[in-house]
């Protein structure tokens, strides 16, 4: 479930009016802006983008980035973009910076396959070029054939597995790791091609066998390098996203200096969807609530946007 409070009803032209009216004046009314834009779901935000140009013949979008700034302009624009559209834009800031691929891993192992296919099309509308094409164009070697193999898969959604090929493929994966072959085409392969409920079958096989999980087993006692990184993070998206959010608020949040984009990036792409379950893990691992911890490591708009998000009532 998700934390956004949104009205049922909502009148697209007063919400359009409301906001050129706190682009008015001397300064921005930021408090205006949150009030409408941090209760709207995304199909009440098209409707207030459209309304806009409707009235004004100005894009909200473009006026939005003109008058607001640093964090608190980030997650807006985050926010006010289609889904889909988000993710583009997210993928293609994480492809030309090596330490945001997970980030790419993220889109590609947590979205369903129709809204991955989703992204890859707004990615090709607005930046001319395929997603596929970009990822291969910034990384190299096992790196790229991984990455590649996942934003182009199209996975089973149905819940149908065949316990065999579970069985077998968790025997491929404890050879790959026993041989330390993490890169091995089969590896890919997997991870790349079978349906996440494959997969979660596959991993359950391999803990069974062998009484640890196939991540810990990857973290072992060898050196952590991109690749074998990249690949404990696509396993965890797949089999336990919820958990793996959480991870990500936690380590942004401790870290020396506050990773604002880690922050931004989970609640903006997650409060329509599982934003209230990653809310209750946080406070079952760190016995603090999210809404607390975001409170006090942000400040000012942007802190108000967040915690609006988060579900907070004026």
């Amino acid at each position: 479930m998700g934390t956004l409070v949104a009205p049922a009803n909502h009148v697209p032209a007063e919400d359009a009016e409301s906001l050129r009216q706190a682009f008015k004046g001397w300064g921005t009314n930021e408090k205006a802006v949150i009030s409408v834009l941090a209760h709207r779901n995304a199909t009440q935000r098209k409707q207030i983008r459209q309304a806009y140009w409707n009235l004004y013949q100005e894009e909200l979008v473009k006026r939005l980035e003109s008058e607001l700034k640093g964090d608190f302009e980030r997650a807006i624009y985050r926010w006010i973009l289609d889904p889909e559209d988000r993710e583009a834009v997210l993928a293609n800031v994480a492809v030309k910076k090596s330490s945001d691929y997970h980030v790419i891993v993220e889109i590609a192992c947590v979205l369903s396959a129709e809204e991955l296919l989703a992204v890859r099309r707004a990615y090709q509308a607005r930046y001319k070029h395929s997603l596929e094409e970009d990822v291969a164009a910034h990384t190299t070697g096992d790196v790229r054939k991984l990455l590649v193999g996942l934003v182009t898969a199209y996975r089973y959604e149905g819940a149908d597995i065949n316990a065999r090929l579970a069985k077998s493929e968790a025997d491929i994966l404890q050879d790959a790791i026993k041989d330390k072959k993490y890169n091995h085409d089969e590896v890919i392969r997997i991870l790349t091609t079978r349906s996440k409920a494959q997969l979660m079958a596959t991993f359950n096989g391999f803990k069974d066998d062998q009484g640890t999980s196939i991540t810990k087993a990857l973290l072992g006692e060898h050196a952590e390098n991109e690749y074998k990184r990249l690949l404990r993070i696509a396993i965890r998206c797949i089999n336990e996203p919820l958990k793996y959010y959480e991870k990500v608020l936690r380590n942004a949040i401790r870290k020396f200096g506050t990773d604002e984009d880690a922050i931004t990036r989970v609640i903006v792409t997650r409060a329509e969807k599982d934003l209230l379950h990653i809310k209750e893990l946080y406070y079952k691992r760190n016995s603090v609530p999210l809404d607390q911890a975001v409170a006090k490591e942000t400040s000012g708009d942007y802190k108000a946007f967040l915690l609006a998000l988060l579900g907070k009532q004026d």
